[in-house]
């Protein structure tokens, strides 16, 4: 039995300028209990996508609904908090503690300061923060907000989680740690939008992959559909074929993006 869906885009176009669409008619669904990696180059759309999943902005056409609502009417604001958000930017309160951070964040999607302070602690371990609990953020190393960033977008429970590069610039410590509590979620049921760079970290979450290219979707799948559907059984060098091999047969890219560098996980 498929799923059931959380995000829907239907003939989705969005402009920023008259002479280009950030999105162009996009489709794509996004279902409980599965990673779908957003991958392409950079200004393919995919952080257009995101602010639109999120509700922050509206699309020109098409229709976007979570849980069957558009996150951006009227009236919404119980359903975004359904929805978690860690953007590219780290956002954290650099005065305040780890534990803080959490709880306050947990405080403004409407949690009561009880729940507030039992979901923080929940959140320590998964990102490897229990022994930062009473640090100040702004003390933390890059790697360690980022870690803390990521939790912040779990503290009201969302049924639909979107980390928009939410590794970028982590070591791999970080990555890994990260990877790990993305797969958790995934396992106990929660859809989650990621996009990435990092090629192989969408081969190890086993991500339903939707590639974007000039505002287009212009492949999705497993990683074993596309490589079946798009890439000889063996890259031409005499390697098995990847999801790079995929991204690099689609884009017309020699390359893909700088720090395309593997995740670490067992």
């Amino acid at each position: 039995m498929t799923p059931p869906c959380v995000l829907e885009l239907a003939g989705v176009v969005k402009s920023h300028t008259r002479e280009r669409r950030a999105l162009d008619g996009v489709q794509l669904a996004v279902h409980a209990g599965r990673v779908t990696a957003l991958l392409g180059p950079n200004g393919a759309g995919k952080s257009t996508l995101v602010s639109l999943a999120a509700g922050l902005t509206r699309p020109d056409a098409g229709t976007v609904r979570v849980l069957g609502e558009d996150p951006a009417g009227r009236g919404a604001q119980a359903l975004r908090r359904r929805i978690g958000l860690a953007p590219q930017e780290i956002g954290v309160y650099p005065q305040l503690s780890v534990t803080t951070n959490l709880r306050c964040f947990a405080e403004l999607y409407g949690l009561r300061p009880r729940a507030a302070r039992a979901r923080a602690a929940e959140l320590l371990e998964p990102f490897a923060l229990s022994e930062l609990g009473d640090r100040p953020a702004g003390r933390l190393s890059g790697g360690e907000q980022r870690r803390l960033h990521a939790a912040i977008a779990l503290v009201n429970r969302p049924a639909l989680v979107i980390l928009d590069e939410p590794t970028a610039g982590a070591d791999p410590s970080t990555r890994e740690h990260i990877l790990r509590a993305v797969r958790d979620l995934a396992g106990g049921g929660t859809a989650v939008v990621y996009t990435t760079h990092y090629l192989p970290e969408a081969e190890r979450l086993d991500a339903d992959i939707a590639l974007l290219e000039h505002g287009r979707v212009i492949a999705r799948g497993s990683v074993a559909e596309l490589i079946a559907r798009h890439v000889a059984p063996l890259a031409g060098d005499g390697r098995p074929a990847t999801l790079e091999s995929v991204y690099l047969a689609l884009t017309g890219r020699g390359t893909v993006e700088p720090d395309a560098e593997p995740a670490a996980l067992p």
